[in-house]
């Protein structure tokens, strides 16, 4: 499907911006501009005339914000657009998916994240989704507790998952964030993103940019030794991934 994109943020520049990125992701993520509007009462209007696929919906804006205009849209009726709210602040980002958003991007919005968010909605929306068979959703974000802050993180943004004694390492191509949650049962969860590429580390698909030779093999036994130091070759980070012997065969499928 082509989604039919609606904008709403009470700034300009920040509007004009928006419909820059989206030109530029045009070629790889085809959409429509189907309108846009400054504030929420119109955007009410508006989305109840045009019916886009997709609102992407600032947060705070005079008169009815972002949060309190998503309340007021279709969430659970055919056709009712999927929400991707752009804010510049991550504080009201439990908020926003207590109204069902679909996805949350801080600003400055990168293309890429931008594409990613749209390319799922058409993944969920598009001709046969709704005949496959009703399955748990994935979640979008891993929730971080970090001192007294509650962050999500996307799991488009997550590079690798790697275990560590009781915690499991989130890397990003910014930093690491720490959860308490079993390698096993997330790559059960998300064996479509991720693969396991050694014990105690699985590798986000499409961060895999090839292998080269490491350091010496490493100790865990004979059956799950890293394969004569091959090691794997993540975009974005300088950290290497060890492959173990087990996981070779899986990992040099991919990169055929």
């Amino acid at each position: 499907m082509i989604p039919r994109l609606y904008i709403v943020d009470d700034e300009a520049p920040a509007r004009t911006r928006l419909k820059m990125l989206l030109s530029d992701i045009a070629p790889d993520c085809p959409h429509e501009l189907a309108g846009e509007a400054s504030d929420g009462q119109a955007a009410l209007e508006g989305i109840a005339s045009i019916m886009p696929d997709i609102v992407l919906l600032d947060v705070q804006m005079p008169g009815l914000s972002g949060l309190e205009l998503a309340a007021q849209l279709p969430q659970a009726e055919a056709g009712a657009p999927a929400i991707i709210f752009i804010s510049a602040f991550d504080d009201y980002a439990l908020k926003a998916f207590d109204v069902h958003a679909f996805d949350y991007l801080v600003k400055p919005v990168r293309a890429e994240r931008l594409a990613a968010a749209i390319r799922r909605v058409c993944s969920l929306k598009g001709p046969g989704a709704s005949a496959a068979p009703a399955t748990p959703a994935r979640r979008q974000h891993f929730s971080v507790h970090e001192r007294d802050r509650l962050l999500l993180v996307p799991v488009a943004d997550v590079l690798y998952l790697k275990a560590e004694l009781k915690y499991v390492t989130l890397r990003t191509g910014t930093r690491e964030y720490l959860i308490e949650e079993s390698l096993t049962s997330l790559e059960e969860e998300f064996e479509q993103v991720f693969v396991r590429v050694h014990r105690n580390a699985l590798a986000a698909r499409n961060a895999i940019a090839g292998v080269e030779r490491g350091g010496p093999d490493d100790a865990e036994g004979e059956s799950d030794r890293a394969q004569e130091g091959w090691q794997l070759v993540l975009r974005g980070v300088e950290e290497r991934l060890p492959i173990s012997r087990r996981q070779w065969p899986v990992v040099k499928a991919l990169l055929k």
